[in-house]
């Protein structure tokens, strides 16, 4: 529905907030994509779980909680380089995961990457 409308929305901040509850890798390749295209006329800001999403980003953060003494605070952090690689590779494998699953966030990004650079043409 956002895609359809984006040329009409004046809204300059989207946020998508667990846009992955419910769907599975494929379809997150199609949102992905979209929030892409979105992105051209409007930040786009997303929280999701799902790597093939968060392969399409232009920018990756990590949030962490932390509870010390009672007090909990939050951490945002910027992901570049082997550390979004890393995430990604979290987000596939879980915290335990092989070089294999290293290799298929790689591509994920990769792939991405290369789809959101033609989806701009």
């Amino acid at each position: 529905m956002k895609s359809a409308l984006a040329e009409a929305d004046t809204v300059p901040v989207l946020i998508f907030d667990e846009i992955d509850i419910g769907i599975g890798g494929r379809s997150g390749e199609v949102i992905g994509r979209k929030l892409k295209s979105l992105a051209k006329s409007h930040q786009v800001i997303c929280v999701t779980h799902l790597p093939q999403i968060a392969a399409f980003a232009e920018a990756h953060y990590t949030v962490s909680k932390h509870t010390d003494g009672g007090r909990t605070t939050s951490s945002i952090r910027v992901l570049e380089g082997e550390a979004r690689v890393n995430e990604i590779a979290v987000m596939l494998g879980g915290t335990r995961y092989s070089e294999s699953v290293m290799t298929a966030a790689r591509e994920l990004i990769e792939k991405a990457q290369d789809r959101g650079k033609s989806a701009e043409k």
